[in-house]
């Protein structure tokens, strides 16, 4: 992987907020990679830069983005909820909402996909299908995640205590089975 000046490093479980952005980014560059697709390909068969590229982005849907989901829902989000904000409350509420959302989209999204990568292409009824789910995920995680990342993950850094973000670092370290830090 190429370094690139000036670039923000990646964060590390000793700072499980600036990870969790991290993740926002990833999300953003694999759904950026699979709306492409969708429009450039249309269905059609894909070469093998295409493919592999597809592979990745829905391997990580399948995989990362349900540990980052626990992440929020089971670490952060039930400490922000003792926090005793009103306002983070409410906007947790529609955080959730999202997550219940888009997780049968994913669902058919990556069945559509596995069906593109194992036939070599889509009829044209499910390529408008796979297209269309790729650009409603666009669509819901857009304000989700400039509300979480403006919004609920600064209020974390300053509601949260040392502790509480150790123990959230230990959590995110559990649910991907490495080595938490102290």
């Amino acid at each position: 992987m190429p370094v690139t000046i000036g670039a923000k490093l990646e964060s590390d479980l000793n700072d499980p907020i600036g990870l969790l952005g991290d993740c926002h980014r990833r999300i953003e560059r694999f759904l950026g990679v699979i709306v492409a697709l969708a429009k450039q390909a249309g269905g059609s068969e894909l070469d093998a830069e295409q493919r592999r590229a597809l592979d990745t982005a829905l391997r990580y849907f399948q995989q990362a983005a349900p540990r980052h989901v626990a992440d929020e829902e089971q670490s952060l989000f039930p400490r922000l909820r003792q926090s005793g904000s009103a306002a983070a409350v409410e906007a947790l509420q529609r955080l959730e909402q999202d997550h219940q959302t888009i997780e049968p989209w994913h669902a058919e999204l990556d069945g559509l996909g596995r069906k593109w990568l194992a036939e070599g292409r889509l009829d044209a009824l499910s390529a408008g299908r796979f297209e269309s789910l790729a650009r409603q995920l666009q669509d819901v995680y857009r304000p989700h995640i400039a509300a979480e990342d403006q919004d609920v993950f600064p209020h974390a850094r300053q509601a949260l205590d040392d502790e509480q973000l150790r123990a959230i670092a230990r959590e995110m370290a559990d649910r991907r089975g490495i080595r938490s830090p102290a």
